[in-house]
């Protein structure tokens, strides 16, 4: 019997483990390897920032109430990952081997790597939501910036979301004439894509928000609360919600299988690593030129799950991974907007409206059953 273990929970892991569970269950022993017993809605994050969402069993469930009975889970953590001799060592003392391997381990964020950084809140774990949603809470008048630590992060269009939603939210509590929003972008204009990026920009000019491009945080000074770019512009603020730098997996780096920061590099189609057909990486682990997002891990998890079944059945894998990448942008006001892309075909220009915020909706609420189960 063939084993295939599968490095981290999340969106991809767990996708990846439920399809191969109900293809190859009787050929396949399936792993998955979970550094926590907790499975978290991490696009939950921004909505208990602002309050959207405080019962937070909305955002979290138990994951081995997620993944299928025939599924094999281990909470545990991966401290090293040896390709050379299929072996994955565990925190616990364990050593899994494995005939095939994938590697969804995310990313982690490391806002140490900006000077004064403590000064400043985010939403990109449950822990900094809590946080900044009590900070929002005691805001009363005053200029909050909103900035990008570095390049990737996770969820592309998510600080511009912050953003036009803080323009909603400030508007409910009845003091938006209060509040100056600014949002410092490290690009020469509002999202990566540039048809998105016109529409994103007509919101905010519509909202009121100021932005600023090219501006890369470089260091913020908590005494005077300036946060200043590597262009030399510098910004007062009240309030500093800051996207932080963004790096693989320590797993990923200590074993040596990362590159530029932690993330491993993939064929683009295949998913695989390098000159090993048996590992495969998907989701924020790797270094494709796609979204760190749910989305990415949910089309790569398909495809990995589809090529290991082909192998394990004797069939030649033909699925290959087109670069697809969905989401959507809260604009507030039950606006949104939707995207939907992949290597070949760049999105195009975005109207906002209440269908597509009807449609993130929905997402949201089936990503329990249809989504983390690959039936979608």
């Amino acid at each position: 019997m063939k084993k295939v273990v599968i490095v981290g929970g999340g969106t991809g892991g767990t996708i990846t483990a439920n399809i191969l569970a109900r293809k190859v269950s009787r050929e396949a022993e399936i792993t998955l390897i979970s550094n926590t017993p907790q499975h978290i809605y991490q696009p939950g994050f921004l909505y208990r920032a602002l309050g959207e969402i405080i019962d937070e069993s909305e955002i979290i469930r138990e994951e081995r109430k997620l993944v299928n009975k025939r599924v094999k889970l281990v909470i545990d953590e991966a401290v090293k990952i040896d390709i050379q001799n299929r072996m994955v060592d565990l925190m616990s003392g364990k050593k899994l081997e494995y005939d095939y391997l994938v590697i969804s381990t995310g990313s982690r964020i490391v806002p140490e790597e900006v000077p004064g950084y403590e000064v400043s809140y985010h939403f990109y774990s449950l822990e900094g939501a809590r946080k900044l949603h009590e900070a929002l809470e005691r805001f009363k008048e005053g200029v909050v910036a909103v900035g990008i630590g570095g390049i990737p992060y996770k969820c592309p269009p998510a600080p511009a979301e912050f953003c036009c939603l803080l323009d909603y939210y400030f508007t409910k509590r009845g003091i938006r004439d209060k509040v100056e929003i600014h949002y410092l972008s490290p690009l020469p204009r509002t999202f990566p894509h540039e048809a998105v990026a016109e529409a994103i920009t007509e919101m905010m000019e519509k909202k009121g928000i100021h932005w600023h491009p090219m501006f890369n945080i470089e260091s913020v000074d908590p005494e005077k609360k300036i946060v200043n770019s590597l262009e030399g512009e510098s910004l007062r603020f009240d309030l500093l919600v800051m996207v932080p730098p963004h790096r693989g997996a320590e797993v990923v780096e200590k074993s040596g299988i990362g590159v530029d920061g932690g993330w491993i590099p993939v064929d683009k189609y295949t998913l695989q690593y390098k000159d090993y057909s048996e590992v495969y990486a998907i989701g924020d682990a790797t270094n494709l030129p796609v979204s760190k997002s749910g989305a990415a891990a949910h089309f790569e998890g398909k495809i990995v799950a589809d090529r290991i079944t082909s192998e394990i059945t004797g069939h030649e894998p033909r699925a290959k991974y087109d670069g697809r990448v969905l989401c959507f942008c809260d604009a507030g006001f039950r606006k949104a907007i939707y995207m939907d892309f992949n290597y070949e075909n760049p999105p195009k220009k975005p109207r906002f409206s209440y269908i597509w915020y009807l449609g993130k909706q929905l997402v949201n609420r089936f990503y329990w059953s249809l989504i983390l189960s690959g039936l979608v």
